[in-house]
């Protein structure tokens, strides 16, 4: 290695390449191999070459081993985007799906994700597809699956004479 980057003594060489093999990260156990083989004396570029890297990576792996010692060897976790809609207006999408629809207003007798989605964008005025609006409901611990469709002007009497096999008025 340069003198500038001196590797920290936490472990020696053998002890590194022991705890590679037990790891059970590829990633951390390279860069533990290349310091490993930094270690032993080879150079920085043959070091990084035999661990299959480059000597930026084994650099940047140096200075995350003598801060975090065999912790910085892991990768970090990756960023993820923002959510689309805000915590109270996920709030408000679950209220109105366990409300359910109004025919008259919302135009619709069950909620289907086209329909949310079209809920959405005049409710909050952003624009989702209804793929994204099914991953939304099962973040919110909600399922796509519907109640069968009951139309709002039913008759419970003409069901129950239908079920009793009559068709005839009273």
């Amino acid at each position: 290695m340069s003198a500038s980057l001196k590797i920290a003594d936490g472990m020696t060489a053998a002890d590194l390449r022991l705890w590679a093999r037990r790891c059970g990260n590829g990633r951390a156990a390279a860069r533990a191999y290349a310091i490993a083989n930094a270690l032993d004396g080879l150079d920085r570029a043959e070091a990084a070459r035999l661990a299959g890297m480059e000597r930026q990576a084994l650099r940047d792996a140096v200075r995350r081993y003598n801060v975090e010692g065999v912790a910085g060897l892991f990768d970090r976790p990756k960023g993820h985007r923002a959510e689309w809609l805000s915590d109270a207006e996920q709030a408000a999408l679950a209220a109105a799906v366990f409300k359910g629809p109004d025919p008259a207003v919302d135009g619709v007798c069950t909620w289907t994700c086209e329909a949310l989605a079209v809920w959405i964008a005049a409710k909050f005025g952003k624009t989702f597809h209804p793929h994204s609006v099914g991953r939304t409901l099962r973040r919110l611990g909600l399922s796509r699956q519907k109640a069968r469709p009951v139309h709002p002007r039913t008759e419970s009497k003409a069901q129950e004479r239908f079920k009793k096999g009559g068709f005839a008025a009273p």
